[in-house]
């Protein structure tokens, strides 16, 4: 009897030592979590319906969470590998891609798009007419046919990357989705139009400046833009979530996309106008580089990671330090008022990319910061608390990784007490 109380006692106490000295679950279970209490209101005020938030530093993931739901009909809960149609977060990847081939001097940023395109000789420029004061005062009449002029220079590799081309943001080939025009013909649109404006004198921002991007790539590999980007960037990265055309299973766990309904102050759920379905229709749909692209918040993050890596990911390289620094410079001179890369859009404290649906992807290289943000929500915010998600939660994350990088020097400090 003596024996078994002393095998329970100790027993007992051999538990409570062991609670004692490794509560690190426990704390975690504890930790505040201020992205969660942050967006938790805003899904029960429907403000959105579901979200999915990463933060990292550098090559370490301290944050991946959802929020709200999938599906709000359904009651399905969003998960953190949820696919949502990324838009414009597509515009870094396929600057990147071709940032590929101008690492390996098949094609110069100084270089007339027309060298590689010849559709684009003989463009012209769109140019206003001045009224004069006493016609703008009467009556308006019949419209005066527009002017067109030569352009001061071809429009180069550089302006495309860097939306100062004059290329418009769409052709009127495009006047509904924009996936179903072949790229070569979709381009081929772009040639036939004219410029908005003397190129390298303003700033447009551009789908087609980024399509055509992706079509000089096919001409220079030799292979269609979908095929080089999955090669030479997804599948080595690991991206397997990212497509054009997502999969079965890859739809099933597509979050839905909802809009603010005036009338109803309420989250309606909305189909892509942009895109056509089904989504997985390779035979009517193709690939729209500029913004088509569908994604997990984990791939983007390793996309990110090799971007802020200096072009390398997992002891492989995929594009030149200096073609990163290129990317993620101001190359547009500030035009339009704001400052855009090549593929980038750039701020004080880094760069990133938002999407069409309020998707944002932003990295801060000097603490070495990512932070990503998939949503599916179409339509203006129509709310103060919905402009404010995006800040509020970049301001967040920055602070998550500032106690992160402070934690374990803090934690040594005590084990040395």
């Amino acid at each position: 009897m003596e024996n078994r109380f002393f095998l329970l006692t100790l027993f007992i106490g051999t538990l409570m030592f062991a609670h004692a000295q490794s509560p690190t679950a426990s704390e975690e279970r504890a930790q505040p979590d201020p992205i969660q209490s942050y967006l938790q209101p805003l899904v029960n005020n429907r403000t959105i319906a579901g979200a999915v938030t990463l933060v990292a530093a550098g090559n370490h993931t301290v944050y991946l969470k959802a929020v709200g739901f999938r599906d709000l009909t359904s009651g399905t809960p969003m998960t953190t590998d949820a696919m949502f149609w990324i838009a414009s977060t597509s515009k870094p990847m396929t600057a990147t891609a071709l940032m590929m081939l101008v690492d390996e001097g098949k094609v110069n940023l100084n270089d007339p798009v027309e060298k590689y395109l010849p559709e684009f000789k003989g463009q012209m420029v769109k140019v206003a007419q001045a009224v004069p004061a006493h016609e703008a005062k009467e009556a308006p009449g019949p419209q005066k046919a527009p002017q067109f002029v030569r352009p001061d220079h071809p429009i180069l590799v550089r302006e495309i990357l860097s939306h100062t081309s004059g290329l418009p943001f769409r052709s009127s080939a495009q006047p509904g989705a924009l996936d179903l025009l072949p790229l070569k013909d979709a381009v081929l649109s772009f040639a036939a139009e004219p410029l908005t404006f003397q190129p390298g004198t303003d700033y447009q921002y551009s789908n087609e400046g980024l399509d055509t991007a992706a079509r000089i790539i096919e001409v220079v590999s030799g292979i269609p833009f979908e095929q080089f980007v999955q090669e030479r960037l997804f599948h080595p990265l690991g991206m397997n979530d990212t497509t054009f055309w997502p999969s079965a299973d890859q739809i099933h766990r597509l979050a839905k996309t909802y809009k603010l309904d005036p009338q109803t102050k309420n989250l309606a759920e909305v189909p892509i106008s942009q895109l056509t379905y089904p989504l997985d229709d390779r035979q009517r749909r193709y690939p729209m580089p500029a913004g088509g692209l569908f994604s997990t918040a984990a791939d983007v993050l390793k996309f990110c990671q090799m971007i802020l890596n200096g072009g390398t990911f997992g002891g492989k390289r995929y594009i030149s330090p200096e073609a990163v620094h290129e990317m993620t410079s101001k190359q547009n001179g500030g035009l339009g008022g704001t400052n855009y890369g090549f593929g980038w859009s750039i701020s004080n404290g880094g760069f990133g990319h938002g999407g069409a649906f309020k998707n944002a992807m932003d990295i801060d290289p000097a603490s070495g910061r990512i932070f990503i943000f998939m949503v599916q929500q179409d339509g203006p915010w129509g709310t103060a608390e919905g402009d404010a998600i995006i800040p509020t939660l970049e301001r967040l994350a920055n602070e998550m990784v500032t106690s992160r990088t402070l934690a374990p020097a803090t934690r040594r400090t005590a084990e040395l007490h």
